[in-house]
């Protein structure tokens, strides 16, 4: 369960308390704020914070007061040639901060995107919950022969069964010492008023990385399209993409004219080298051109005709 009653408590204390203000908000993005939206099998993402829209973008592009007098498919016009042509500034004047619930081994993976300012939950200070990310079983999949970063065939049968085994039964164990050698409970409760425990600090070190962490993540909007960019790609690590994906779904009711912008050329667009653009000029012309004569590497050759949906 992501949230303890304790905590769902508190969340619909925050949804249940109205403020007056003078700042943009975002219907839609009010209608999720708080809100826990779950991710894998203990995990979530929280909208708790925002500033700015699309509008804000325009605004900053335009350095103009108000929303001014553009109608909506202007600004949209203006969002897309920005994005078109890499204008990144405006988009750094909306930030956005998360709640986030996710694998250590995950989050140290999302923390090389080194342009938000993130704040962890410190096992220095508090106890770990008792809950370990276990993957589902269409998810367990042996090493790539092909890609030292990818995934190969799924595991199946006795294979599958004895991995989820161990993972279930490595996790328990480890956390089970850790808690014996704190000598607390996960309430902070002595166990035996006679032993002393190992500091917080230490006792943490046995803990595996499929431990579950949280942390408080702000990021601006320029910043959070390129995290979404390479997190939500097909290529991106399962555990890591699906949090990207919810980010996606963020995005879409924050700022849905750079979401829309974004997903034309960023995800579903395709860029071209010097040489990949010549090879595409020449085929336009009607000559058949091959990766030998192209001026191109072989990987480069099959990026190129797998972004033109071609068999070459």
């Amino acid at each position: 369960m992501p949230l303890t009653p304790e905590q769902q408590a508190e969340v619909e204390a925050q949804r249940d308390e109205r403020r007056e203000t003078l700042r943009t908000t975002v219907p839609e993005l009010e209608e999720i704020l708080y809100q826990p939206l779950s991710v894998l099998d203990h995990g979530f993402v929280r909208v708790v914070d925002y500033m700015g829209d699309d509008a804000a973008v325009v605004q900053a592009a335009r350095v103009s007061y108000g929303k001014g007098t553009k109608a909506v498919r202007q600004d949209e016009g203006l969002i897309r040639y920005l994005m078109r042509h890499r204008h990144t500034t405006p988009f750094e004047m909306c930030e956005i901060k998360y709640h986030v619930k996710l694998p250590i081994f995950v989050a140290r993976q999302w923390i090389r995107h080194r342009t938000a300012n993130v704040n962890e939950y410190s096992a220095r200070y508090s106890i770990l919950d008792k809950e370990f990310y276990i993957p589902a079983p269409q998810n367990l999949a042996a090493q790539s022969a092909v890609n030292r970063q990818g995934r190969g065939d799924v595991l199946e049968g006795e294979e599958a069964q004895r991995v989820l085994a161990l993972l279930r039964d490595d996790s328990a164990r480890c956390y089970d010492h850790y808690i014996e050698m704190l000598n607390e409970d996960e309430a902070g409760k002595v166990l035996d008023e006679e032993r002393q425990g190992l500091t917080r600090e230490l006792a943490r070190m046995n803990l595996p990385l499929n431990v579950y962490t949280q942390w408080y993540w702000k990021t601006d909007l320029h910043n959070l399209l390129h995290f979404i960019s390479l997190r939500a790609d097909p290529h991106a690590q399962y555990e890591i993409r699906v949090y990207a994906e919810v980010l996606l779904e963020t995005l879409r009711r924050w700022v849905p004219l750079t979401a829309r912008a974004f997903e034309d050329y960023r995800m579903g667009g395709a860029h071209l080298s010097a040489k990949g653009l010549a090879v595409v000029q020449r085929m336009l012309a009607g000559e058949d051109v091959q990766q030998e004569d192209s001026g191109m590497s072989k990987r480069e050759w099959r990026e190129l005709m797998a972004a033109l949906d071609r068999d070459d």
